[in-house]
């Protein structure tokens, strides 16, 4: 079956976020062989495409490039799951703590207003609105951290984290704990002490983790 890309996002990065979905999932197992030729024709692209795809996926440790033989799932690991979010944790206390320096309500105003989204994507269980709501939510964290490389490190790993979150909202078929949990999260980086809202930050996180644990566990 010919997957169908679109205008607006690289090529590339379409076979990328395609193929990401699958590993994290579990729909392409640990140790399957892929080949240029076959995605190529798969997503009706030129090799250039896929190649870039598989070059982004092998940064995150998802595949395993053996250039001439082809390309291996390498998959996700509980192990694989601790060192993400031992990484995002890591990189968002920090994001955290340099926060929650700014005053300005203006700028803390984008958060707000995912907050606002993520309640309206509860109330309609809307799991995809939701997504992207989340993500805009901790993506700005890192926006009022006023620290380009900080953030930076993020975007890297944006699309690996969408890809698993995709996978554990799935399992949340009331979405309103955790809406309360970002609306938690929100007051107490405007009113709260740093060691409050790096806690609340932590419980957060090693939630997501457990479920992802639990999904790969599962398999």
């Amino acid at each position: 079956m010919t997957q169908t890309v679109t205008r607006g996002e690289s090529l590339g990065a379409q076979v990328a976020r395609v193929l990401r979905q699958r590993i994290v999932r579990g729909e392409l197992a640990p140790g399957a062989r892929l080949t240029e030729e076959a995605l190529a024709e798969e997503f009706a692209v030129s090799r250039g495409p896929v190649r870039d795809a598989l070059t982004q996926l092998s940064f995150e440790k998802l595949v395993e490039v053996q250039r001439p033989r082809g390309v291996y799932i390498v998959g996700l690991t509980s192990d694989d799951v601790d060192q993400l979010y031992s990484l995002r944790g890591a990189l968002e206390q920090l994001a955290l703590s340099r926060a929650m320096r700014v005053d300005d309500d203006d700028r803390w105003q984008p958060m707000a207003d995912a907050v606002q989204r993520m309640a309206e994507a509860a109330d309609a269980g809307d799991h995809a609105a939701f997504v992207t709501a989340d993500l805009d939510f901790h993506s700005q964290i890192y926006a009022l951290a006023d620290h380009p490389r900080l953030e930076g490190a993020w975007n890297q790993y944006l699309p690996t984290f969408t890809a698993l979150l995709e996978v554990t909202i799935n399992h949340d078929e009331d979405l309103h704990e955790s809406s309360d949990d970002h609306v938690k999260l929100l007051d107490v980086m405007r009113t709260g002490a740093p060691e409050d809202a790096a806690a609340v930050l932590s419980a957060h996180l090693d939630g997501a983790r457990e479920r992802m644990l639990h999904e790969v566990g599962s398999r």
